[in-house]
């Protein structure tokens, strides 16, 4: 490698003797303005590499560019631990994490569309009478000035401001006012009068002349004085006046009030398009979208059913079914199907059973008949029952005010255009015709709606709408949605770190991926990239190797360069993309008479389809991203097996039945990535029970014995043993008025969380301290040199499924998603000899994972299904899809075109399928 001092800091940085965590005082030098993968082993540096030395070091630079007012607010920042960088960019970061959990977030709001959105409309809305269908105009000064330009010149007219008197006032005494305020006639009944002509008895109605124009276009002067009468006219006629020519009896008038149709409507601002502010969010909801009410899936529990086979539950029974029977017997007269399942009937008809006709009662009027009578204890308790979250009525779940629906562009209102899917809004917008004046209004909005919306459209999310709630979205799609909008506010220069954009990607969608990180390459971004996906790797201009295995034996750089140049290195990464190492198929696939058949799924976008997953086997559901994978294990097969074992969990989708062999299944595990504890005391060998192995091995030393130790003071939870001040924590805690916390070393136990004297007792030469310090393949050495087998046995699995790096010690608010999981895999792998079986659910355990990893994991599911366990996994990596026993593969697309079931069966038949996109990939690896 040449010397730091030769690179020149302009075109690359240059990171030297970076030492965080296991790093080897390494050098790296990453070219700027091109796309850098830096790829290892799961625990091998990349993200101590990437996030916690490069990202830390340029967030900590901007913090101290700031003045030191604002500094006081943020809090130190601590610089990583490295010699120097040189030729650092300001960093943004995009991590894996579900964003947000306000039920306020949408998909619009979090990508600032629809920011962009409410402004547009603000400024070039039409306001639409519903009446009429006209567009609702204020009239202005200019209008009535430019009306009067029409004219030839010499034409003369009246310019009349409508007045009526109110019932507590003389009429005359208000002439003799307007007299004074120098205005001399009147128009009453058709003829102009002087105000001392006033007729006597004279009604309450008429016009002034507010000035007898003849027209002078050519003249200043005139046209000035005509605007400062037409402004007069608007105050006495109270918003209104009108234009009439003398001689050709014509006349015209002009509003500056925004009515039409005998309706008053809202002025278009921007608040009025709001959900999240008084003024336009929706009354009832107050911009949520929903209420609580009378639940949709309470009263129809099984649309599998139709109307005759009493789908809807309140009606069942003898003294409710006189309104079913009210239905079913007029039925023949509106053409009713009262045979077709629930699922089956369209909008309308559905619409229909709920608002009721005039020869039966609707849903809706039978909840409140039953709200009025809720004297009655019977009727409280029945209206308990279907109380739910249900959509709005008011504002169908839109969120805004009725009036905001008014307001349009091109006949579509900002409601209609949120609930469009993403790919459809953007047809919507490419092809908008404009006026003239519109168009320079709108060009600079328009521009930052269709970049966002290509660049939702790029990352494969073209699916969703951009009234989605945030919360509602995957890991995957949340990042994804970053990535969008970091994308669409086009930063030049600076230093992008992405933590695994491909994750909950199909291969089909990685491609357009690697598009975006190109085009953000492109624009004079540096765009660095943790990332295990070889086509990301292909595709990358420079990739740094770290390794060569995890936690202490990782942390240095095996090898840099392009594709070709790894592909030649001699790390773990090169042997597996040249083919010196593989993730081997299966030499035969398991096969199993026992079997769970989901018959009938059809919540969100699932197309009522019969789903067999086998038992005692490895079964992968695949499918591109919003193909309903997650709906079908995750909200449908997950509870309901839950109920089947005695559980209980959430209610289960939408589904007509389930049947099969599973009465062995005793429990059901569900492995997802959320964290195995949030505090900062919860650590991987508490959670596996290795610890109070490792505890009583220490008191029962010899000088534990003579001071009288028990395990409990080996504990930092409970007093005894552990530092008085920092109560076993290891820092403290200075709480900051204002400002972030500040974290200090506990400077009585240095950190080591025990009292000294504790520490004093050692097993083989570590005390406590130096054993929650140790990696897990350390520990298991150092455990199995001096016959510990209890111990050995219990972290064996941790090291089996991969996380051999991690430290026994380490808080678990520091893992990964993906080690999270892993260390919940191992768990159930220590229990995984008990006799009862279980079925695991796994949602992507690659996650964050090398090949060498993946080797490793399958090994471990291996391990289970030969105890007698079965294993369903959602994944998208090829490598461990083309190692299923049987495949499920859902699609085509995502969204509305998502949700059939496209192929079943092992990976050699599936790969037969035509339009399976799965297929397509997994034919290239078999």
């Amino acid at each position: 490698m040449t010397s730091l001092s030769a690179v020149d800091p302009k075109q690359n940085i240059i990171i030297k003797g970076a030492k965080l965590h296991n790093l080897k005082d390494i050098d790296v030098v990453i070219p700027r303005n091109k796309l850098v993968v830096i790829t290892g082993l799961s625990g091998s540096g990349k993200s101590s590499l990437a996030f916690d030395t490069l990202f830390a070091e340029g967030q900590r630079r901007y913090v101290e560019s700031l003045s030191s007012y604002a500094r006081q607010f943020l809090g130190k920042l601590d610089k990583p631990k490295v010699d120097y960088i040189k030729g650092i960019a300001p960093a943004i970061a995009i991590e894996q994490k579900v964003n947000s959990t306000n039920p306020r977030s949408t998909v619009g709001t979090t990508t600032e569309i629809y920011d962009y959105l409410k402004l547009l409309f603000a400024r070039i809305g039409k306001t639409i009478s519903p009446i009429s269908g006209n567009e609702v105009k204020k009239e202005t000064v200019s209008d009535v000035v430019d009306y009067v330009k029409t004219f030839e010149e010499g034409t003369k007219l009246l310019l009349l401001a409508p007045i009526h008197i109110k019932e507590d006032r003389d009429v005359y005494k208000s002439l003799e006012l307007f007299s004074k305020q120098g205005y001399a006639r009147i128009k009453y009944k058709g003829e102009v009068l002087r105000i001392d002509q006033a007729p006597e008895n004279m009604e309450r109605n008429f016009e002034l002349v507010v000035d007898r124009i003849i027209v002078k276009n050519e003249d200043e002067d005139f046209l000035n004085r005509l605007g400062n009468a037409v402004d007069n006219a608007f105050f006495e006629g109270k918003g209104e006046c009108a234009i009439e020519e003398l001689l050709a009896d014509t006349k015209r008038t002009f509003s500056n009030k925004f009515e039409l149709d005998g309706l008053k409507f809202l002025e278009p601002n921007v608040h009025l398009f709001s959900f999240n502010n008084p003024y336009g969010a929706c009354p009832k909801c107050e911009g949520y979208g929903d209420v609580i009410g009378i639940d949709l899936d309470l009263v129809i529990p099984n649309t599998a059913l139709s109307i005759y086979e009493e789908a809807v539950f309140p009606w069942r029974g003898e003294s409710m079914s006189w309104y079913l029977e009210q239905l079913v017997n007029s039925a023949y007269k509106f053409d009713f199907p009262i045979h077709k399942p629930w699922f089956e009937l369209t909008e309308k008809q559905k619409q229909l059973v709920w608002e009721g006709n005039q020869h039966f009662i609707g849903i809706h009027k039978f909840f409140e008949q039953l709200e009025e009578k809720s004297y009655k204890i019977q009727n409280r308790v029945m209206l308990s029952r279907y109380r739910g979250k249900t959509k709005c009525k008011v504002c169908n779940g839109k969120r805004l005010r009725p009036e905001a629906d008014y307001v349009k562009i091109n006949g579509n209102s900002i409601s209609d255009l949120i609930e469009l899917p993403i790919k459809n809004l953007a047809r919507f917008f490419n092809s908008l015709q404009l006026n003239e004046h519109d168009t320079v209004i709108a060009k600079r909005l328009l521009k930052e709606i269709t970049t966002r919306l290509e660049f939702l459209e790029k990352v494969g999310l073209s699916y969703l709408t951009l009234n989605r709630k945030s919360n509602t979205l995957s890991g995957g799609e949340s990042q994804r949605i970053n990535l969008a909008t970091s994308l669409g506010s086009s930063l030049v220069g600076s230093m992008y770190i992405l933590d695994e954009p491909s994750i909950g990607l199909h291969p089909k969608d990685t491609e357009n991926l690697i598009d975006v990180l190109k085009s953000l390459r492109d624009l004079g971004n540096t765009v660095i990239v943790v990332e295990h996906d070889e086509d990301i790797m292909k595709a990358a201009d420079e990739i740094i190797d770290i390794g060569p295995e995890a936690g202490t034996l990782g942390g240095k750089v095996v090898a840099t360069g392009d594709f070709n140049t790894i592909l030649t290195a001699e790390s773990l990464t090169a042997k597996y993309l040249n083919g010196s190492m593989e993730i081997a198929v299966p030499k035969e696939r398991r096969h199993s008479k026992n079997y769970i058949k989901i018959i009938g799924a059809r919540e969100n976008n699932l197309k009522n389809i019969d789903v067999t997953f086998p038992l005692n086997q490895l079964t992968v559901v695949t499918g591109v991203s919003g193909s309903g994978k997650s709906t079908l294990v995750k909200k449908i097969l997950y509870p309901c097996m839950l109920k089947a074992t005695g559980g209980y969990g959430e209610k289960a989708g939408q589904f007509s039945d389930v049947e099969g062999k599973f009465s062995q299944i005793k429990h059901v595990e569900f492995v997802d990535q959320n964290p195995i504890g949030r505090s900062s005391r919860s650590n991987p060998v508490t959670y596996i029970k290795a610890y109070d192995e490792i505890r009583s091995l220490f008191a029962s030393q010899k000088l534990s014995k003579l001071r009288g130790y028990q395990a409990k003071h080996f504990s930092f939870n409970v007093d005894g043993g552990r530092c008085e001040k920092c109560k076993g924590e290891g820092e403290i805690t200075v709480e900051m008025q204002f400002m972030a916390d500040v974290h200090l070393e506990c400077d009585v136990c240095n950190g080591q969380r025990f009292k000294r004297e504790v520490l004093e007792v050692q097993f083989e030469g570590k005390n406590i301290n130096d054993i929650l310090n140790l990696t897990i393949d350390d520990a298991i050495d150092h455990f199995k040199q001096h016959e510990q087998k209890k111990i050995v046995q219990r972290l064996k699995p941790l090291q089996d499924v991969g996380l051999g790096y991690v430290t026994l010690g380490q808080s678990s608010s520091t893992l990964s998603g993906g080690e999270a999981q892993r260390i919940k895999l191992a768990s159930f792998l220590v229990k995984g000899a008990t006799k009862d079986k279980a079925l695991f659910i796994f949602d992507e355990p690659t996650t964050g994972l090398h090949f060498h990893d993946i080797k490793k994991l399958l090994k471990s599911f291996d391990e289970l299904i030969d105890k007698g366990h079965s294993i369903i996994v959602i994944e998208h990596n090829i490598d461990l899809i083309k190692c299923a026993d049987y495949l499920i593969d859902l699609g085509p697309e995502g969204g509305e075109n998502g949700g059939n079931l496209l192929a079943e069966g092992t990976p050699e038949e599936v790969i037969k399928n035509k339009k399976s996109f799965t297929a397509k990939y997994l034919k290239e690896k078999l």
